[in-house]
């Protein structure tokens, strides 16, 4: 399974306007430095709870077909636009969507068979089967504001502390003020 970014948010779930208040700054020489905080704070956060904060492209390739459903690797998940049959010499091959059906909402996002459906045989052994979705919350504006305020944590804590900070232990990507805030919207893998 391989899971591509196909197109990334339009905005980020913090402005820089934002960020710097948070942190205090009035000078704006370290914009370039903030703004980069913030993407790389949203992408981290994004890995470990597995969401997309703000609304973004995926497609998920898979090797064949599974017997019950597909599971999405990332939520929330808005919209499947296209599951397709992928050959090395010919175009994809869209899927009607007559043999899917989808369960956007669930815990894990998952793409079913349709009762009475078959799915196809996937035309190359690897990676034959293309998922197009849409996750994330939406716009800035959407994403809770828990995760708003683990970015903003985040953010602080990698301006603060530049360099890898171990106190009576390893040392940790993520402070633990921040995983808490992070911790009801974790998915755990089974």
């Amino acid at each position: 399974m391989t899971l591509i970014l196909t197109a990334g948010p339009a905005e980020e779930p913090v402005t820089l306007a934002e960020a710097r208040a948070f942190l205090r700054l009035d000078d704006t020489s370290e914009d370039t430095l903030v703004t980069a905080l913030i993407t790389a704070a949203r992408a981290t956060l994004e890995a470990e709870t597995r969401r997309a904060f703000v609304t973004q492209h995926w497609r998920l390739l898979v090797d064949r077909f599974p017997e019950d459903a597909i599971v999405l690797p990332l939520a929330p998940v808005s919209a499947v636009s296209a599951i397709s049959l992928i050959a090395r010499t010919a175009p994809d091959e869209a899927l009607d969507a007559a043999l899917y059906e989808l369960d956007l909402a669930g815990e894990p996002p998952r793409v079913w068979r349709a009762d009475g459906a078959v799915w196809p045989k996937a035309k190359r052994r690897i990676a034959g089967i293309a998922i197009d979705f849409t996750a994330g919350y939406g716009g800035a504006a959407s994403v809770p504001q828990p995760l708003k305020q683990a970015v903003l944590m985040l953010v602080a804590h990698w301006y603060e502390t530049r360099l890898p900070v171990a106190y009576d232990g390893a040392a940790s990507d993520i402070p633990l003020t921040v995983a808490a805030l992070i911790a009801p919207y974790r998915r755990f893998r089974l």
